[in-house]
């Protein structure tokens, strides 16, 4: 266990201190773990974000096809609201590891990787390492469309690792992101010359506020299987640094739709469209794949409930799995808990690293003997 727990700990800090946060290259993060590769077949597919940064993700089998793929993510969410080193990996005396995304999910791909390097060389088994999950889940869509290993790999079942306090995730919701553009006129706002865009902005968010309280109101419109039971609908408004003697010439909202598979977004995605139309408002969508989610007694559930001792269970935030999930079925399941990610002093505790590699190794000798049809030879 201490040679365990110094693996994790060194491959962790190291993940953390290079900065990947989603709008930077993450290049170098790929090459410091593509160096822990030895061993297995790496596909590396480069491409360039919306913004012409340069990202990287890596597929990466030994064995076999068929067998579990581990996925995980090597981007970050900002720093926002640090005040110590986000980079640091400092680990305290009793094994805490601090730094932005040690938990969310440095440390849990820390714990697949070092997991997949001591299994048995002939247990097929994957890794998909992607980035961009916190901003537009690009990587995860190149992976399922251009990746030839993942399709010559042909996992059974891909368990994505972010942190879930090893409680099976059997479904998540997923997200429609709306983009609404209002334009005006510049100019100093004494003059009567100029249109402020927020007076037709103003109107479709009161719209909006309308199909907010419904989706929190009608039993119709919600899912008991998930807690909260109603559809996040969450907007943030921007005038783009307008001063408030000037006509506001943009103004934008934008709005994240996050849905359950047994709600159809159709509804929402409707009536944003009438009233933007109706308040002269430009609408650009960006969909993920539809949310995933497998039936309490699917095969890959049973494993991961069976291996972990703990229910399955459903949660409301979205992971790679909306995008990996035409690839084969997808479960969440990782170390360490969502509740500290995304927040100033983000850390991980060691010893839930350490604890998730025997259970991934279990799930990946248990379903060693799957074929790429999932049937058991």
């Amino acid at each position: 266990m201490p040679d365990l727990i110094e693996r994790l700990a060194t491959l962790t800090r190291d993940l953390v201190a290079l900065d990947s946060r989603s709008f930077v290259s993450n290049v170098p993060i790929a090459t410091r773990i593509e160096s822990e590769l030895l061993g297995f077949e790496v596909e590396r597919l480069d491409y360039l974000d919306a913004h012409g940064v340069a990202k990287r993700v890596l597929v990466a089998h030994r064995g076999g096809p068929g067998g579990i793929a581990f996925s995980g993510h090597m981007d970050t969410v900002p720093d926002t609201g640090w005040r110590d080193d986000a980079w640091s990996g400092r680990i305290d005396a009793d094994g805490l590891l601090h730094g932005l995304g040690s938990t969310d999910m440095k440390g849990p791909v820390a714990a697949a990787i070092v997991a997949a390097q001591d299994l048995p060389t002939a247990v097929p088994v994957s890794l998909l390492l992607t980035t961009d999950e916190e901003s537009t889940k690009q990587g995860a869509r190149i992976i399922a469309r251009q990746s030839a290993l993942v399709r010559l790999a042909a996992p059974w079942g891909i368990v994505v690792v972010e942190p879930t306090s090893l409680r099976p995730v059997r479904g998540h919701r997923a997200s429609i992101a709306f983009t609404c553009v209002a334009t005006g006129v510049q100019a100093h706002s004494a003059s009567g010359e100029g249109r402020n865009a927020n007076w037709n902005l103003i109107p479709f968010l009161a719209e909006m506020k309308t199909v907010f309280e419904r989706l929190r109101t009608d039993t119709a419109l919600q899912d008991a299987d998930y807690v909260p039971p109603f559809s996040d609908f969450n907007v943030i408004i921007d005038n783009h640094g307008a001063a408030f003697n000037v006509t506001v010439p943009i103004a934008t909202a934008r709005i994240k739709f996050r849905y359950s598979a047994k709600i159809d977004p159709a509804l929402v995605r409707d009536a944003v469209r009438v009233a933007a139309a109706r308040c002269d408002i430009t609408v650009t969508e960006a969909e993920e794949g539809r949310p995933p989610e497998l039936p309490p007694d699917h095969p890959l559930v049973c494993l991961c409930v069976d291996v972990t001792g703990q229910s399955a269970t459903t949660v409301p935030f979205g992971t790679d799995a909306s995008e990996l999930q035409v690839i084969a079925s997808c479960v969440v399941l990782g170390p360490s808990d969502i509740a500290v990610a995304h927040k100033p002093g983000e850390a991980v505790r060691l010893s839930h690293l350490a604890a998730a590699v025997p259970v991934f190794q279990a799930l990946a000798m248990r379903a060693a003997p799957h074929n790429p049809k999932g049937d058991v030879t």
